[in-house]
């Protein structure tokens, strides 16, 4: 175990972590939300400091990052453990796995390791991704600094919890980042998630004002964030407190874990929600979970011609010259 950072002591043994805005207040020898933050003698630990359950190389699209260094490798790596509950986790086995049966696993790989495999991968970066980063903070600050030394950039796949001073602190090597927008209802993330939305957008709003890159995504649910009032509310409150800029990712959602009462996304249902975000003004729309649809590309703002052409993954024609489109020079924005 490792000591944790972000945490304050308190009366009767103690202690509150503010890591994430839970603000959790654990009592010795209990965990937090996240189940891998312990209270261990009034100190705060994290269990999973340099013991990742995951890693793999993977496309930058996967993430999905569509405006970070498109067409290239990111080395992923997770921890168990997530400050969210969501009833539709895509990676429950490994993000829920503390909190249902107790246990913490892993394999040690130190973040020298991670920095190793991730360069000789051919990696352009490494993506903290699968569960949520922010509760292996510690392990991802570290990696994250080596990496930066190294010329390997850092992105966090994430659900946008994090408090703003553990986010400042990593934010001089921290590059991009993916944000699940899950919802713009109080009342979805509580039932759903198990977390407050005004923290989500608060933190958001963080990341956009301490420059780091950001592409928010949204899992489009039917019967539970799939109206039309939803999604233009989604799509007007990235515009007017983010910015035209950000990409808007519109995926397909498929039954899984708790959340079975819905079904699969019709594809016509992220068509529509994509031009919803196309109509309220914002630059780069996309659609995700559903190969072969026209809203995989990415479009200079401009004039409308594709730059980035893609399937599923896969980058298949680029029409980019020093981030700038190649018909009519406008500037495409990203990290490129």
């Amino acid at each position: 175990m490792k000591e944790a950072s972000f945490y304050h002591k308190r009366e009767s043994g103690k202690v509150e972590c503010y890591l994430c805005r839970h603000h959790c207040v654990i009592a010795d020898g209990k965990r937090g939300i996240c189940c891998v933050r312990q209270n261990e003698g009034g100190a705060l630990y994290t269990l999973v400091y340099a013991n990742p359950c995951s890693w793999h190389v993977d496309p930058i699209e996967k993430k999905p990052l569509f405006h970070f260094f498109p067409g290239s490798k990111a080395f992923s790596i997770a921890t168990v453990g997530c400050n969210f509950h969501c009833l539709h986790c895509q990676n429950h086995d490994i993000a829920q796995l503390p909190r249902e049966q107790g246990r913490v696993t892993g394999h040690e790989m130190t973040p020298e390791e991670v920095v190793s495999e991730a360069r000789l991968s051919g990696c352009r970066s490494i993506s903290y991704t699968y569960t949520e980063p922010t509760i292996f903070f510690e392990y991802a600050f570290d990696i994250a600094k080596l990496a930066k030394e190294e010329g390997i950039y850092n992105n966090f796949v994430t659900n946008g919890y994090i408090e703003k001073e553990p986010l400042t602190a990593i934010a001089p090597y921290l590059d991009g980042a993916n944000i699940d927008l899950k919802s713009i209802s109080g009342d979805f993330y509580a039932k759903v998630c198990g977390a407050k939305v005004e923290g989500v957008l608060e933190s958001i709003k963080e990341y956009r004002r301490l420059g780091i890159w950001i592409e928010l995504t949204t899992l489009v649910i039917p019967k539970y964030n799939d109206s039309a009032d939803e999604l233009r509310k989604i799509a007007g409150w990235i515009r007017d407190e983010v910015g035209v800029e950000t990409p808007w990712h519109v995926s397909a959602f498929h039954p899984m874990y708790k959340l079975t009462d819905s079904h699969r996304t019709p594809a016509e249902t992220l068509v529509w929600a994509r031009e919803i975000g196309l109509e309220a003004g914002l630059r780069y729309v996309y659609v995700g979970n559903v190969p072969g649809l026209d809203g995989e590309n990415t479009y200079c703002w401009q004039c409308k011609k594709p730059v980035i052409e893609r399937w599923g993954f896969t980058v298949s024609a680029y029409h980019l010259k020093d981030s700038t489109c190649e018909y009519c020079g406008a500037t495409i924005d990203g990290v490129m």
